[in-house]
């Protein structure tokens, strides 16, 4: 059984000016699970011990510096297989169907066409990362997509001529 909650919708940018993807990356974290384990694109990405628990998220804006390091999948393999026990000791299991969360294969952003910059052969750079997180008794899928833009994010800082927003793409609780 896949586990589909309704769907988020992307920023009003993503449909405004629409960039398709036909790959992409990918990662897993666990937190807060005992024994979390997450198979995607027939990979493990999470494989803790039976009894292994896995600690609360870092403090601070750690989602700053999550990256999708399992590089280049065609899009869509098989929903990822993800099992774990709650901290409460209750065992979960579930599917997460990339394809269905991700069916019109749109980087999702929020940067004007006019702000885009070219790279290479178009406005993004790579693929975008599709990012799944369990902890506890939720999952949550993000995606994250790095454009070269036009102008500084943060003015004076000339290295700062990008974007790469983490956006909520799909939550379930169990």
């Amino acid at each position: 059984m896949t586990d589909q909650s309704p769907k988020i919708q992307p920023p009003p940018e993503t449909y405004a000016v629409p960039l398709r993807f036909a790959q992409h990356n990918f990662v897993a974290y666990c937190y807060n699970t005992i024994g979390c384990q997450v198979i995607y694109d027939r990979h493990y990405q999470v494989e803790d011990g039976p009894d292994e628990v896995s600690p609360p998220p870092p403090a601070g804006n750690y989602k700053t510096n999550w990256n999708a390091s399992y590089l280049g999948i065609e899009n869509f393999p098989a929903p990822a297989q993800v099992r774990w026990k709650s901290l409460d000791g209750v065992q979960h299991e579930a599917k997460v169907d990339m394809a269905a969360i991700f069916k019109d294969q749109l980087v999702w952003h929020k940067v004007p066409k006019a702000d885009m910059a070219d790279f290479f052969h178009g406005p993004v750079a790579g693929e975008p990362g599709i990012i799944l997180v369990v902890n506890d008794r939720a999952i949550d899928v993000y995606t994250k997509m790095f454009i070269p833009t036009k102008t500084e994010q943060i003015p004076g800082n000339k290295d700062s001529d990008f974007r790469d927003d983490l956006f909520l793409a799909w939550t379930h609780a169990y």
